[in-house]
């Protein structure tokens, strides 16, 4: 990509921030040196800034010589809040919006308000910044030419079971993010659905002095993190499920047969099925509902000498 000559270009018209317009603003994850030029200049020209923690980020504005007022926009008072930002947009004045640090939009309220921005015919622009899932992708070495965003799991068991599930069968690069105290929790139960040996790696203080990654797999992340204590925001990075591609060299009832014998030496219902999928080529969820119909004579014509043949 060529880079613009400010230089060479026609002077603009108007210079931003622009008025009415909503600026979604990225600020820094760590480092102040990633704050741009461009953001600096919108976040000291802007009428009014919403961001998550007036005392946060009242320390950058601080930093950046910015005397614009702040208003606090987060998850517990976004509803209350929306009305109030719409009409500093409906006055023709300019508004910022920034988050703790990141950029906003994902995983966060600013989502809510850039889509009643949109829908009352408002300009929305984004002043790119950095992004701790894709700077945590690009360093991961896991497969980036397609992935996926998962954010925080749900806490709820049975939405957090279906979530883990899915993203066990998912092919693609899976980007999560946890806090340290539910970290190991989490490599535990990805351990579980997805296998011990499955590529990961996990960045924690990202751009900071004390940056890190860990990872190869599951199992190596569990080991370190029981040694280490986990401390700040961890991003996870985790490999997609290989595809396979299995003939199937044995019958149905074979299959069953083994599922029965992994289940019967205490393995849990989902996860045998789960292995004598990958092992057989069968489908997963075919294998899983037929764990509780009764079985007849017809579907193990011959189960006295699969018996013998599997021991």
């Amino acid at each position: 990509m060529d880079l613009i000559d400010n230089q060479n270009q026609p002077p603009q018209e108007k210079s931003e921030p622009f008025p009415g317009t909503l600026y979604i603003v990225g600020t820094p994850i760590g480092n102040l040196g990633d704050l741009s030029q461009r953001a600096k200049s919108i976040l000291k020209n802007v009428s009014l800034i919403a961001c998550e923690d007036t005392r946060r980020s009242g320390q950058l504005m601080k930093v950046i010589g910015s005397k614009v007022p702040l208003l606090s926009y987060h998850k517990h008072n976004f509803k209350s809040r929306q009305s109030q930002l719409l009409k500093i947009l409906e006055s023709n004045n300019s508004l910022a919006l920034i988050s703790d640090a990141g950029l906003p939009g994902i995983n966060d309220p600013g989502e809510e308000l850039v889509k009643s921005a949109r829908e009352n015919h408002h300009e929305v622009i984004c002043i790119p910044g950095p992004c701790a899932a894709t700077t945590a992708l690009v360093i991961s070495g896991l497969p980036t030419e397609r992935f996926c965003y998962e954010g925080f799991l749900p806490k709820k068991k049975g939405e957090r079971t279906e979530r883990l599930k899915t993203i066990s069968e998912e092919q693609r690069t899976t980007i999560i993010y946890e806090s340290p105290h539910q970290l190991l929790k989490l490599l535990k139960e990805l351990s579980i659905y997805c296998g011990k040996e499955r590529p990961i790696r996990i960045s924690r203080e990202l751009t900071k002095r004390y940056e890190e990654s860990i990872g190869r797999t599951i199992e190596e992340a569990i080991t370190h993190f029981c040694i280490n204590k986990p401390k700040g925001e961890f991003t996870i990075v985790l490999g997609g499920k290989k595809e396979t591609k299995h003939k199937k060299i044995i019958s149905e009832s074979e299959a069953l047969l083994k599922l029965n014998r992994l289940i019967n030496k205490g393995e849990k219902s989902n996860i045998a099925a789960k292995k004598i999928s990958e092992e057989t080529g069968f489908d997963r969820k075919w294998l899983y509902s037929k764990l509780h119909k009764k079985l007849d004579k017809k579907t193990f014509p011959h189960k006295a000498n699969l018996d013998k043949n599997f021991e």
